[in-house]
């Protein structure tokens, strides 16, 4: 049964049974009726009052607060792990690069015997005065 109809049923079964008791006593004795009636009412009143007590409020609430950060916490560790991932990735692209120029400097230079060309790093301007005629910006 779902939690609403067990509620359902706590709150209105006493009512069912103040009924049929009262039912009972009006057949049986009519003196009985309201001390009877005094007993069933004071009777709901004690099962009614029996709710979860402030202790049991504060470790659900505790329990639901843990629940949250915990889910928070999985959350931060999952965009941290992608942010690292994508750094790692663009790293390891521009590492590739770097070694691709370098690699096609080595082999346009040709000449057997001689020192190769120190590529420029990414990211690095070159001079003005390596800079040919017809090299523009873009």
């Amino acid at each position: 049964m779902k939690k609403s109809k067990k509620k359902l049923y706590f709150y209105i079964l006493p009512f069912f049974c103040i009924n049929f008791a009262c039912e009972l006593i009006t057949k049986t004795k009519k003196k009985m009726k309201k001390l009877f009636s005094l007993l069933v009412i004071a009777g709901l009143a004690t099962l009614i009052a029996c709710g979860p007590s402030a202790e049991e409020k504060a470790a659900a609430e505790k329990k639901k607060q843990d629940s949250i950060a915990a889910v928070q916490k999985a959350i931060d560790d999952s965009i941290a792990a992608a942010q690292q991932a994508i750094d790692d990735s663009i790293a390891a692209a521009k590492q590739q690069a770097y070694d691709d120029s370098v690699a096609n400097a080595t082999k346009k230079g040709g000449k057997t015997g001689t020192k190769p060309t120190t590529p420029t790093k990414p990211n690095q301007s070159i001079p003005k005065e390596k800079v040919k005629a017809g090299q523009g910006k873009g």
